[in-house]
């Protein structure tokens, strides 16, 4: 004679509630999956769009400045913006453990 361990299978409603956690786990996150997909891709479709009414505004903005004898306003943040974003990404890249 061997001696067996015995094990209990799970019951039916253990099964079932380990199926039912283990479904709404599956769809939640297919939901989440679709929801962040369709934010991408509203954001990607949106950029042409954005681009283009950009594009506008900066001819709009220097056809005023050269109206009103100003120099323009975007021109001198949109550069302050990127020399800081240079920085900011050179201190980075000096500052990580490779």
């Amino acid at each position: 004679m061997h001696p067996y361990l015995i094990t209990a299978k799970p019951g039916r409603i253990r099964r079932s509630l380990t199926a039912l956690r283990v479904w709404s786990v599956r769809l939640l996150a297919l939901a989440v999956m679709t929801g962040l997909g369709a934010v991408v891709l509203t954001v990607r479709c949106a950029r042409p769009v954005i681009n283009y009414l950009a594009t506008k505004a900066i001819y709009l903005e220097l056809w005023a400045a050269q109206r009103l004898g100003r120099p323009p306003v975007s021109g001198l943040v949109g550069a302050g913006l990127t020399d800081e974003f240079i920085r900011e990404f050179h201190r980075a890249r000096q500052t990580t453990n490779a």
